[in-house]
């Protein structure tokens, strides 16, 4: 395993994309909660805005380029036939999958580490400025959505890297994967009847997973934010015991 690790450390640091995309991480997730604090303003009073959550929007397009960066962990080795000498060196398919999702998981919580404190700094000076709720992290609800938003960033990244190693190719794990992260809020937004809506958002791994932001009307949510996070790490699970299976069980 630790020969394993190593290697596919080594992969992903030489990428020459790797330190792009984790840079994209960063920067879409810091500009799209700063612009979406600036976009909102309340100046008379009465505002009923989440805090924690505003000023984590950025997360939701944050989180396709996490997926994108764990698709081509294992896509572009199959793009290149790579993936040949990977299962050659190492004829313990699991054990490579499991390598690859601990590396992919160290670095994307570096980044999302990284977009999350960025936001919080970024947007604090723009709540205050915009008369909106200030976001304190003495506040339990702030703490638990910065570090959900890390978990969360992470488990997509993860879930993102078991559909690929279903799929086995890059275009159309990405398809799949932002399929499955946006489709269902919009469905649930196509439908009309209310326990429908409240079904699909308990059931999609994007609507459910971002719960964890929440720190306001918690009893209204159709599901709590910590079980909600655990949908998307079911999910995620899912998907990696699947491509899995898959791995070992095809023709390389």
């Amino acid at each position: 395993m630790i020969g394993a690790l190593r290697s596919e450390w080594t992969k992903l640091r030489t990428s020459p994309g790797t330190i792009w995309l984790l840079l994209a991480v960063v920067v879409a997730t810091v500009a799209v909660s700063a612009a979406a604090v600036a976009g909102t303003t309340c100046r008379w009073g009465g505002c009923d805005v989440d805090p924690a959550r505003l000023a984590l929007t950025g997360v939701q397009l944050g989180q396709a380029v996490a997926a994108i960066l764990a698709v081509l962990v294992i896509g572009g080795e199959y793009g290149t036939g790579m993936h040949r000498i990977t299962l050659t060196a190492v004829p313990r398919r699991g054990v490579v999958l499991v390598a690859k999702a601990v590396v992919v998981s160290a670095v994307i919580v570096a980044a999302s580490a990284a977009a999350v404190a960025g936001s919080l700094l970024a947007t604090r000076p723009l709540l205050r400025r915009n008369g909106l709720p200030a976001l304190s992290m003495d506040d339990g609800g702030a703490v638990r959505a910065a570090v959900g938003s890390v978990l969360y960033l992470t488990l997509v990244a993860l879930l993102a890297l078991g559909v690929a190693t279903a799929v086995r190719h890059s275009a159309a794990a990405i398809g799949a994967v932002l399929g499955l992260l946006y489709l269902f809020p919009i469905m649930a937004q196509a439908v009309s009847d209310e326990k429908w809506q409240r079904y699909l958002t308990k059931l999609g791994p994007m609507t459910a997973g971002l719960t964890i932001q929440a720190t306001k009307h918690l009893t209204e949510l159709p599901i709590a934010p910590w079980k909600g996070l655990g949908v998307l790490a079911v999910w995620s699970v899912g998907c990696l015991l699947a491509g899995g299976a898959l791995l070992v069980r095809r023709d390389a």
